[in-house]
């Protein structure tokens, strides 16, 4: 039963196995950005006080890390593609502090997207250094950060 929950919550409610439903690819491609659909879709159902919004992103963190742990145990590898509770707080960190308007969400799920594809240093050199929980999930923070930024800087809202 522990398994059950900890692979449900790592894989977003199992979204993260409708793209290999769909393509019937076994590797679990578009898992990543099935997550980061979710946690789009969830924005609603978040607090949409920044403070409030930022206290929340700062409990999910240590709690993504432990089920991303628990999991890569489960799954016997480190970050597979199932495990999508990283790009979940990696896009929420990409809209962090920052009004909810239709461009900020759509800029910072595009760049988020790209970032967390691409892994430009030093998102790159953290994914590969890092084991374990916080190994998956602090790219994917860095990444939403610099997403964050980004949209920041082509919105001109820049702090």
């Amino acid at each position: 039963m522990r398994d059950f929950i900890v692979r449900f919550l790592a894989s977003g409610g199992f979204v993260s196995y409708i793209p290999a439903r769909i393509t019937g690819f076994k590797k679990f491609t578009g898992s990543g950005m099935a997550g980061t659909l979710l946690a789009l879709a969830l924005v609603p159902f978040l607090p949409e006080d920044r403070t409030i919004f930022a206290a929340f992103c700062l409990a999910f963190l240590p709690f993504s890390i432990w089920i991303a742990d628990l999991a890569s145990d489960i799954y016997a590898t480190h970050d597979d593609p199932r495990i999508v509770i990283d790009e979940m707080i990696g896009y929420w960190t990409a809209i962090l502090f920052m009004d909810r308007t239709p461009f900020n969400l759509a800029a910072a799920f595009v760049l988020f997207r790209a970032l967390d594809t691409l892994k430009p240093w030093p998102i790159k050199k953290l994914e590969t250094s890092v084991r374990g929980g916080f190994g998956i999930i602090i790219d994917d923070v860095l990444a939403g950060a610099e997403a964050n930024l980004l949209v920041r800087l082509a919105a001109g809202i820049l702090l």
